[in-house]
């Protein structure tokens, strides 16, 4: 009989913005809570995950940037920081990577750490989106990643047709948060009352996205006005987006309510009736708190030359850029795409979801079923189904490396 303590396992968790840094301290924490021995957790992150008890090798802010030109004026750092993470992981040794989101960063970790370790299991925690950029990324993965876990229910049959690495589907982070999504009783009033419909305006959350759309959301608000008198317009802005969003505005002819912060943002999905929306993860919030919506985007002026010379790589398994449409396998949501997205198409799109009309039924009975396709089942979590499958690909790789 042996009495020693089992080694401790060792985790290596490597994240490179604030989301991923939210994913990892929810890992972490259900890891200590499933694992039948004590964790050393070593890596990469942020705020929430120091306070899981993560010294991180480097401040997260080295890597998280957005933006072309703010990612080339610190490119030699980002490089420098990749090379620095392998260096320490094959000098720690851990049992297992988990990388989370960010694969710019992340993923040439974990290419690296495959070539000079390759007997270190790596677990990608949310993957990029090979459905709708580069689907070729998928079987590539599958040579440096050896599990991955989706956040969207569609992604492990998408991988398994483009030759992806192993997925498994283990909830959305908005899952558990319904409660902060839905209204409460009293909170969205009637569309038969004598109450103004509630339209909220989401033109994206970076200054490219708001150069694009906000005009165009602007003259479309101008020809709604006509159709719809009495509505009432709330806008949520990232924080520093705010000012120039309220100069922007401030002569539309239905002057929006702005408001910040996500207590105020998800408020303002409690009570509204509709929605115009940039793409992106907001949709899925939308559909999730019951607001019809209809969704814009307008590529840059690279992506649009791209696509015009017919060398755009088009959408891998799908036909539509908004979440909840992938999601359901049909195009429930109206889309706008550049030029598409005019404002009196907008704007008819709009009138009939302030509403009562088929077209508002339609996807509210839509998102209902949306409910079915994203949640676990009872007693289950995202973060309890993540630690679930990293202690399992740990064990395997701990026995395989204990074999003579």
């Amino acid at each position: 009989m042996n009495d020693q303590p089992e080694t401790p396992l060792s985790v290596y968790l490597v994240v490179g913005e604030e989301s991923g840094d939210q994913l990892g301290a929810g890992l972490i924490e259900a890891l200590t809570a499933q694992a039948p021995q004590q964790i050393r957790f070593l890596g990469v992150g942020g705020e929430r995950m120091s306070a899981q008890g993560v010294t991180s090798l480097f401040p997260i802010e080295d890597i998280a940037v957005m933006g072309l030109s703010a990612v080339l004026s610190r490119l030699p750092l980002i490089v420098k920081r990749v090379y620095q993470t392998v260096d320490d992981i094959v000098n720690r040794n851990p049992d297992i990577v988990v990388i989370i989101d960010s694969p710019d960063f992340t993923h040439n970790v974990a290419k690296r750490v495959r070539k000079r370790a390759p007997h270190i299991p790596v677990v990608d925690y949310v993957s990029p989106s090979v459905w709708a950029w580069r689907p070729g990324r998928a079987r590539r993965m599958s040579a440096y990643v050896d599990h991955l876990l989706a956040i969207l229910p569609f992604e492990p049959e998408v991988h398994e047709k483009l030759g992806g690495p192993a997925t498994t589907y283990v909830g959305h982070p908005l899952i558990e948060r319904i409660d902060r999504l839905r209204p409460a009783a009293g909170e969205r009033a009637p569309l038969a009352g004598n109450g103004a419909p509630v339209l909220l305006v989401l033109p994206g959350s970076r200054r490219s996205e708001i150069s694009r759309l906000l005009a165009d959301f602007g003259a479309a608000m101008a020809i709604l006005k006509d159709a719809v008198p009495d509505i009432e317009v709330v806008l949520p802005a990232v924080p520093h987006l705010r000012e120039r969003i309220a100069e922007e505005t401030a002569n539309w002819p239905v002057k929006p309510q702005i408001v910040s912060g996500e207590a105020e943002k998800f408020a303002a999905f409690r009570r509204a009736h509709a929605a115009l929306a940039a793409s992106g993860t907001v949709t899925l919030e939308l559909a999730i708190a019951g607001v019809p919506m209809a969704v814009a985007y307008r590529l840059d002026w690279f992506y649009r030359r791209i696509k015009d010379l017919n060398r755009f790589i088009p959408i891998a398994t799908v036909t539509s850029m908004v979440l909840p449409n992938i999601i359901l396998g049909e195009n429930v949501v109206p889309e706008f795409l550049d030029d598409g997205a005019s404002p009196d198409a907008l704007a008819a799109t709009l009138e009939p979801l302030l509403r009562l009309s088929p077209e508002r039924a339609a996807q509210v009975d839509a998102f209902r079923r949306l409910d079915a396709e994203m949640q676990l089942g009872e007693g289950r979590s995202q973060a309890g189904e993540a630690a679930r499958i990293v202690l399992e690909v740990a064990a395997a790789g701990r026995a395989t490396r204990s074999r003579p």
